[in-house]
């Protein structure tokens, strides 16, 4: 058996102007601040003698392996991403950045912002367009049903009650 994995499927490249902006800040924060001072350490570290049983060493050495993989992944990525900065014309009907309020079988109420799969874990109630609830939701209007299957075969039904759209 081989190492070998089937490539994931690739993101879509949209961001809201909020999310592209806190990548933008996170890659200026460790390029010009977090890896400075990182490298900083290492060097002190490294003038202690020994280096391969210095712990403060190695794991400076580990850490900036860390930085520098996600400000290459921050960089390459923010060239691709196309940030979304205006509003639809057509705000009945749910794009891309979407406050979107759904009701679901047991008449709870459930509000959701559709984003791009970068933004995730920013805000509670994000959802990447990605997803199979955003899938679903987009370009559909106020009143319309919808339902999604869970991994065991049952379906649970919502109702969209509320599409907001929301100047960044």
């Amino acid at each position: 058996m081989g190492r070998y994995r089937t490539p994931a499927a690739p993101k879509s490249r949209y961001i809201t102007a909020v999310g592209a902006k806190a990548l933008d800040d996170e890659l200026k924060y460790l390029w010009k601040v977090k890896r400075p001072e990182v490298t900083q350490a290492v060097k002190e570290a490294a003038a202690q003698g020994d280096r391969s049983e210095n712990a403060e060493y190695i794991y400076g050495k580990k850490q900036l392996r860390e930085i520098d993989r996600r400000v290459r992944y921050l960089s390459k990525r923010l060239d691709v991403l196309t940030v979304v900065d205006r509003l639809p014309e057509d705000r009945g009907t749910v794009f891309f950045g979407a406050w979107v309020t759904i009701l679901d079988e047991q008449e709870q109420k459930h509000r959701y912002r559709i984003v791009g799969p970068d933004e995730l874990g920013a805000e509670d109630g994000y959802i990447s367009m990605d997803s199979p609830m955003a899938r679903q939701l987009l370009k559909k209007h106020r009143g319309d049903e919808f339902f999604i299957r869970k991994p065991d075969n049952s379906e649970i039904w919502y109702e969209i009650i509320d599409i907001e759209y929301i100047a960044d």
